[in-house]
């Protein structure tokens, strides 16, 4: 098998073509597994949630922009419509989320609440949000909250208040051909023209300032990978995307960042926009950080390209689905990608005959 820089060769020169066809599969780099963290916005937001809860020994950094709670949805895409995005049923009940977490703890479904409490958090809200309101953003504050050991040290919250639904960034900060949109209007594909740096912002809390500020344009290079090994009856899109800095090429030790699109913002409908204009991959180069960007597919039960967090992936056949727990299907495929990255190169290599 091939060594570490002859797979990371042959992952830039496929994805150097963005070949849907023969996009390779995700290889083992050996990233850093002591630097690891999610970033999600919106329904990715509640994803992200989803796999900190479930995983907190591994997933030790957490952003969220534009979500609600974890474990609000409780499987009913009614709730999640009318509770954890508006408020029309009422705001989510702590209590009642509590005694959720509380029961998969028991079960072991979800990680101590020892390790959660070590978490560090960034949250973000904007002020106009109106597709999933600030009120039902407060409600995952208080959460975490209750479940740190020093909130004041560890959880910081910010909320833009003309921001709309999406995630923030500064025009300046990102390519002049980037498709931004209006800060309080949002809309397609939410790449929201605020002023606001977020993924700067939340990279600084979760990493701690970087040694220099991020170059005017990405080092490295956008790749695409093949999540068909992934995929199976998970409704996962057929390729997502790896930003590698140029540095996590030349030996030095990376760690790695897992961004999760938004409803209406994978690859089926805006393409690689959100991969490449979130303003994350030239802060990667600043904190080496390897970025994986998995993508969802649209399907019938879930024509926006969303990530499950209601449980439409599992609760045509099961009255209980599992989604937001570790036997949840899509949690254990990205932590199956996660888990590649992290894997040791030499693994891949066939011992000499």
């Amino acid at each position: 098998m091939p060594s570490k820089h002859a797979l990371l060769a042959a992952l830039a020169l496929s994805g150097a073509a963005l070949a849907d066809s023969d996009a390779p599969s995700l290889p083992a780099l050996g990233l850093d597994a002591e630097r690891l963290g999610v970033l999600g916005v919106s329904s990715g937001g509640y994803m992200a949630t989803q796999l900190a809860v479930a995983y907190p020994r591994r997933y030790t950094r957490l952003g969220v922009f534009a979500a609600g709670p974890w474990g609000c949805a409780q499987g009913s895409l009614g709730r999640a419509l009318g509770q954890c995005m508006l408020t029309h049923r009422g705001p989510p009940d702590p209590d009642e989320l509590e005694a959720r977490h509380a029961a998969y703890l028991a079960e072991g479904r979800v990680g101590a609440s020892e390790e959660l409490a070590r978490q560090r958090v960034f949250l973000w809200h904007g002020g106009h949000d109106g597709t999933v309101l600030p009120e039902v953003g407060e409600r995952l504050v208080e959460q975490y909250r209750g479940w740190l050991t020093d909130a004041d040290t560890q959880l910081r919250r910010v909320v833009t208040a003309e921001a709309g639904h999406g995630w923030p960034v500064a025009g300046e900060r990102v390519a002049s051909q980037a498709p931004l949109v209006d800060c309080e209007a949002g809309g397609s594909p939410y790449l929201l023209d605020c002023g606001y740096d977020g993924a700067g912002e939340a990279l600084a809390w979760l990493y701690g300032e970087a040694e220099s500020s991020p170059p005017a344009a990405p080092s490295g290079e956008l790749l695409r990978f093949s999540q068909e090994a992934d995929s199976g009856a998970r409704q996962l899109g057929e390729n997502g995307y790896l930003y590698l800095p140029a540095e996590c090429t030349d030996g030095e030790a990376c760690g790695l960042v897992v961004a999760l699109h938004g409803c209406a913002m994978g690859a089926e409908q805006v393409d690689d926009t959100f991969a490449r204009h979130s303003g994350l991959n030239a802060w990667a180069d600043a904190h080496r950080l390897a970025v994986l960007y998995p993508q969802v597919a649209l399907s019938l039960g879930n024509p926006q390209g969303c990530w499950d967090w209601w449980g439409y992936d599992e609760n045509s056949w099961r009255p209980h689905p599992d989604h937001d727990n570790r036997d949840g299907r899509q949690l254990r495929a990205l932590d199956a990608m996660v888990e590649r990255l992290l894997s040791s190169p030499e693994a891949d290599q066939e011992p000499n005959s």
